[in-house]
């Protein structure tokens, strides 16, 4: 550790115009400005705590380019970070070669800083604010009491410890590489979910034959409407069953453990496809494990067979469009309830054809789940490594 020296932002930073820098000020940005092409803005919605999500280029909006010729100081280009100043305040981006754009303009409520690549690493910049130490600082001396505040004088005067730049360089590829292999594996996911709900079409919508039986859900399927353990149980030290209430811990296929509980009420067993049932109606998962599904939870599982668990996350699907009209039921938040599911009406096709559907579509689908375990697998080894390399605790042998 003796060659890591510590330094301020401020004191890596470029020495080019504008190398820390807010947003426009308020309503000089506003929504009356966007545009469906030109120069894209980041907001609060392309950035992401979450370490690996460097820019989110979805749901971007623009500016034309004369409107955005007056934000010079606002431009974030490859190599700068992008913070939020207010709200998720530990929400960190990195605009790199991964960026869909060359340049962005940053909101009224972000903040950019180009750091001198002679002094400093980006992307080793990049997972330092994303690690569990500089995340801590920054939520913990947030300004403001309603709202979260990080402004740019916070920002100038964090303090950091840095290895000489080579070391910098090979710590971020380190990094960057578990982050790349999680990326891929995600990016064949979306191609082979795609491939199996195409062939469910197919075959159980397009050439869905007349004298099929029409039924409801609960001709198909056993299902189980979640209900909540009590608050005392619950402990986030994985202490008994993964507790599940909804959306919120839902990800691409699975869930996040997030919460335990050692008095679990009602469970769905594992491969289960699971909906949500409270507002947002309509989210779904599937059980990675044996798991506690709380009130806002209800799974599935085909009568017949728990095997044909790929049937059943695919029919489900197609009947989002029925369920998420519960989104608009109930006094104040959506819901919907066992009665509307067992009167749900449904086409069942010949069980033949569901078997020889599982045959095709299984395979893509088991796939799909083995890279998200796999992912996982990443994603712990990347966050276990990451605060070690980037303190110094764990050195790279050259």
């Amino acid at each position: 550790m003796n060659e890591w020296k510590e330094y301020t932002v401020e004191e890596i930073s470029s020495n080019a115009k504008y190398a820390l820098s807010t947003g426009p000020f308020g309503s000089a940005i506003s929504s009356k400005f966007f545009k469906k092409e030109g120069v894209p803005v980041i907001r609060g919605g392309n950035l992401s705590p979450a370490v690996g999500k460097r820019l989110n280029d979805n749901g971007l909006v623009f500016l034309d380019h004369a409107k955005a010729e007056g934000f010079q100081r606002s431009v974030a280009r490859r190599g700068d970070l992008v913070f939020t100043c207010w709200g998720t305040i530990n929400q960190v981006g990195l605009i790199d070669d991964r960026s869909q754009y060359l340049e962005y303009v940053v909101s009224n409520k972000q903040m950019k800083w180009t750091p001198d690549p002679k002094k400093a690493n980006a992307e080793f910049l990049y997972y330092l604010f994303s690690g569990p130490n500089k995340q801590s600082e920054i939520l913990n001396n947030g300004i403001g009491a309603a709202v979260p505040g990080f402004n740019l004088g916070q920002l100038r005067s964090h303090v950091i410890q840095l290895p000489p730049l080579p070391e910098q360089k090979a710590i971020a590829q380190v990094l960057s590489s578990l982050d790349d292999k999680i990326d891929l594996l995600h990016r064949q996911n979306k191609t082979l979910e795609a491939i199996a709900e195409t062939l469910f079409r197919q075959w159980f919508i397009e050439e869905a034959q007349d004298d099929w039986h029409r039924g409801t859900l609960k001709d198909e399927f056993d299902f189980t409407m979640g209900q909540s353990p009590p608050g005392s149980s619950f402990n986030d030290e994985r202490i008994g069953m993964p507790m599940f209430q909804g959306n919120a811990d839902f990800g691409f296929r699975f869930p996040n453990a997030r919460v335990y509980t050692t008095e679990p009420k009602r469970m769905a067993g594992a491969m289960d496809t699971l909906i949500s049932v409270r507002a947002p109606v309509g989210a779904q998962n599937m059980a990675y494990e044996i798991c506690c599904i709380g009130r806002g939870v209800a799974a599935f599982r085909y009568k017949r067979s728990s095997n044909f668990y790929t049937y059943t996350y695919f029919k489900m699907h197609s009947l989002m469009a029925e369920i998420k009209q519960f989104n608009n039921e109930g006094t104040i938040f959506g819901a919907i309830s066992k009665s509307d599911f067992n009167t749900l009406v449904t086409v069942i096709p010949p069980s033949e054809l569901i078997e020889a559907f599982e045959s095709k579509a299984k395979p893509l689908n088991d796939k799909v789940i083995g890279n998200c375990r796999q992912i996982q697998t990443l994603e712990k080894l990347r966050d276990n490594l990451l605060p070690k390399l980037i303190s110094g605790k764990v050195r790279l042998i050259e």
